[in-house]
């Protein structure tokens, strides 16, 4: 599972950057899109993907809603909070689609997947509805919702469905760039409805993938994000060599580009990543020190329940191995409270494993039962909602402290930043990243000749519990 992600606009991704018309917007098009996007870092992916597709067959994006005659929610079901934010938006577009007659809205992603039915017969303001590997026939979609039909396709692919597309980046700071390397997945645990909304695990050409990140190095961007449900099970075999890559080959593919361009990676099952994958992050200064490494519960008997496939202690001897080989390295995490029959020593036991993990953050949640997920099938989801919640405040409490005391022992070190733009809080500071996506402002003045995409040695002098702040 990705890691989590709040559904903004794209006008509010953009806040402190100078405005920049959107491909599409210089030129004449049949007609305006605007797309929202809501969950994981792969439905941005997506919209960036959907973007493309219209645009080559003459559509034009824009950030204003008054002004779009075609209006997408790339959606997210993997909590029942992401579906509600998305239904409400969807009342919120009633008014606008009232006042502007032949405007279509249309429903993508895991969502749209999910609950086809329901949304053209209950949301009647849904023209059409477009799961995650159909994109391609959004054109013709359009043209047929255009004549007054419900458009739908959610036909799931059993290969990668867009190797030879080059997204638009929609919300590109041009510095960083997302690259989808594979699509759906095998796992299966219990609470998790991804295999049944993008299907089964198909890994993405290899060399298609180095292409993409080729250009956009060339392109001026300057560290790239290789996404996946579960990348570290990516495995291309080519078929006229009988050659395969696995994910360690293809993340050395992908560092080889330039030493220039840094390399990221989301997410990370506890059970696939190899000593491969982590003597190659060790061996290229380029492919940053930070995995993202779910955790899901610290409970045994709860990880059985949730069928992750390890233990506690399976877990634990992983995030020893990876401080083993890279001492330096950043470690976060997914967790999950309140999963059926999750008693108070289950939590406990969450509570210590994050201890031990020392993660320099997490995304946490409350356990959501998904209708058509194994767990819902099989178990009662009997913690109580208060119990749930306490329980998370106190798992929110603790990832506090340990985000703070892991940014109170940077001070007075030094790192190299590549600088993604100003500050939110202020113009007269750059804001960028350190290799363990620990976040960094520190002065212009104190850096006058570099800009945007540069690379800058700063030193710490002070932080926030999510920030760090440099001279």
């Amino acid at each position: 599972m990705l890691e989590l992600m709040t559904g903004k606009v794209h006008d509010e991704q953009r806040q402190g950057e100078s405005y920049k018309p959107l491909p599409g917007e210089e030129k004449a098009y049949k007609k305006k899109f605007y797309i929202e996007s809501y969950g994981c870092q792969m439905n941005f992916s997506d919209s960036e993907i959907v973007a493309s597709i219209l645009n080559e067959q003459g559509f034009g994006a824009t950030r204003n809603l008054e002004d779009a005659d075609l209006i997408f929610l790339n959606t997210c079901s993997i909590r029942e909070k992401a579906e509600q934010t998305v239904r409400k938006r969807l009342t919120e577009f009633r008014k606008i689609k009232k006042q502007k007659p032949g405007m279509l809205v249309g429903v993508l992603g895991c969502m749209a997947e999910r609950l086809k039915t329901k949304l053209l017969e209950e949301e009647k303001l849904v023209d059409m509805v477009v799961g995650p590997d159909a994109y391609r026939s959004l054109p013709g979609l359009i043209e047929e919702a255009g004549d007054g039909h419900k458009a739908v396709n959610v036909l799931l692919s059993r290969e990668e469905t867009y190797s030879d597309i080059s997204p638009i980046r929609l919300d590109s700071n041009g510095v960083t760039a997302f690259v989808s390397i594979m699509r759906g997945c095998n796992n299966m645990c219990s609470f998790c409805v991804v295999p049944f909304t993008r299907g089964r695990e198909r890994s993405r050409d290899a060399g298609s993938i180095v292409a993409e990140c080729t250009d956009l190095f060339e392109r001026g961007f300057r560290e790239v994000t290789l996404l996946g449900q579960n990348v570290d099970s990516y495995y291309w075999s080519d078929d006229s060599s009988g050659k395969a890559v696995t994910f360690a080959e293809l993340l050395e593919k992908v560092a080889l580009v330039s030493p220039l361009l840094r390399v990221r990676f989301s997410t990370s099952h506890p059970k696939d990543i190899t000593d491969q994958v982590l003597y190659t992050m060790a061996k290229y200064p380029n492919i940053c020190k930070y995995i993202h490494l779910p955790l899901q519960s610290g409970s045994t008997r709860i990880l059985q329940l949730m069928n992750r496939t390890y233990t506690r202690e399976w877990y634990m001897a992983k995030v020893k191995r990876i401080y083993e080989v890279m001492p330096d390295c950043g470690i976060s995490s997914d967790i999950i409270t309140g999963f059926c029959t999750e008693a108070e020593e289950d939590h406990l036991d969450t509570l210590d494993i994050m201890e031990k993990s020392g993660y320099d953050f997490s995304y946490m949640f409350i356990y959501s039962e998904r209708p058509g997920t194994l767990a819902a099938k099989r178990y009662t989801d009997d913690v109580p909602e208060e119990v749930k919640k306490r329980r998370l405040q106190e798992i929110i409490s603790l990832q506090n402290k340990l985000s703070l005391r892991s940014n109170l022992q940077d001070i007075g070190k030094s790192f190299e930043v590549l600088i993604e733009g100003d500050s939110r809080k202020s113009s007269e500071h750059w804001m960028g990243r350190n290799s363990r996506n620990k976040v960094v402002v520190f002065s212009k003045a104190s850096f006058p000749m570099l800009q945007k995409g540069d690379y800058a040695t700063v030193t710490v002098l002070d932080c926030t519990q999510g920030t760090l702040i440099g001279a």
